[in-house]
């Protein structure tokens, strides 16, 4: 294994822990020490590719984060049909954070903690964008096929009810008196079921 593969894979491998710390422990409760312990590396090591807990967790959140945004951005500005588009967010967007579930909670939690990050993910070339999607929402209301509705609140309705069963599983699990295998089994028809609802409560 030449140089910059090694280096490569002990940057994924720390990457990986501190995910797995983070995620249990949250920014502030993860110490160094843990990371590069569940990294199977020194401290010096870890300090030697990420000074600061800060910067590390910046770069696990962009990684978590680069993830998911191109997802999103690109089913947001392709040229399919308003309802095409509605779907295909849905189902993209469920299937991809089901192998995933940690991220909206991680993304969340974040942004909660550190507002002024949002700031620098703005800038990223993949961050989304509904310009398109707001346009395509217009046209349709002029031409009468869909209620009048703001495209902010449409976006947010989408994101709410794809990401909350996520956000807040155990919860459901627990209203719902579901078990893991059942609860997947929702999930799974939530990527056509969501769809299905948002159209269905513009479609005139």
């Amino acid at each position: 294994m030449n140089t910059d593969n090694k280096e490569q894979n002990t940057e994924s491998e720390i990457l990986n822990a501190a995910k797995r710390i983070f995620l249990l422990k949250g920014m502030d409760g993860a110490r160094m020490q843990e990371i590069a312990d569940e990294a199977n590396i020194n401290k010096s090591l870890l300090h030697y590719y990420y000074r600061s807990k800060q910067l590390l967790f910046e770069a696990v959140f962009k990684s978590a984060f680069s993830m998911l945004a191109p997802q999103l951005n690109a089913v947001m500005n392709d040229d399919s049909p308003l309802f095409d588009k509605i779907s295909n967010f849905t189902y993209n967007y469920i299937s991809f954070v089901a192998k995933h579930p940690y991220l909206p909670n991680f993304i969340i939690q974040e942004l909660n903690r550190n507002p002024e990050f949002l700031n620098n993910l703005m800038n990223e070339k993949h961050f989304p964008k509904i310009d398109k999607f707001k346009k395509q929402l217009e046209e349709q209301i002029a031409q009468g096929t869909i209620r009048t509705i703001k495209a902010e609140q449409l976006f947010i309705n989408i994101m709410a009810l794809n990401m909350f069963p996520f956000l807040a599983s155990p919860l459901i699990k627990a209203f719902t008196n579901t078990n893991d295998i059942e609860f997947k089994q929702l999930i799974d028809a939530r990527k056509t079921e969501v769809a299905d609802f948002i159209i269905n409560s513009i479609k005139i």
